[in-house]
């Protein structure tokens, strides 16, 4: 990042303390070779992975186990012109050891949707970045009208 463009880096402890009271993500993952973005809830486990939880018969369960995804999550203040943004790039995968699943029953994200058979999805936190805006600054550090 240049240091005058008005963002300020996140460090990693950072970035996954700001997913930790962010209530809703996005997955980006490839659907039919072009790119595809997913809301979701989401939780985050000891071991910084990202978790969600869906139906086993969704879609997304189906389209990102194995493969390598993103995960954003953000908060915007748009009368302050401020927010900041985080993304979790790792491995998706479907959680099938049934100890951690009965764990993850206990302490994961509960889904917004009801499913007769849920499945938990870890993504591994591979690589996380982060950035804040902090607002009425231009490119220079100039105030902003507002």
């Amino acid at each position: 990042m240049n240091p005058n463009d008005g963002f300020r880096e996140l460090g990693r402890q950072e970035c996954l303390d700001r997913l930790g009271g962010a209530p809703i993500g996005r997955v980006v993952h490839t659907r039919n070779a072009l790119p595809a973005v997913v809301p979701v809830n989401f939780g985050l486990d000891g071991d910084s992975a990202v978790v969600l939880r869906t139906s086993a018969d969704s879609e997304l369960a189906r389209s990102i186990d194995g493969v390598v995804v993103a995960f954003e999550a953000d908060a915007v203040d748009a009368a302050a012109h401020s927010g900041w943004s985080v993304v979790v790039t790792g491995h998706a995968l479907v959680v099938s050891d049934p100890a951690e699943h009965d764990h993850l029953i206990r302490t994961g994200p509960r889904s917004w949707v009801a499913s007769p058979r849920d499945v938990f999805i870890r993504i591994a936190s591979e690589l996380v970045t982060g950035r804040e805006l902090v607002g009425g600054r231009t490119l220079y550090g100039v105030d902003l009208p507002l």
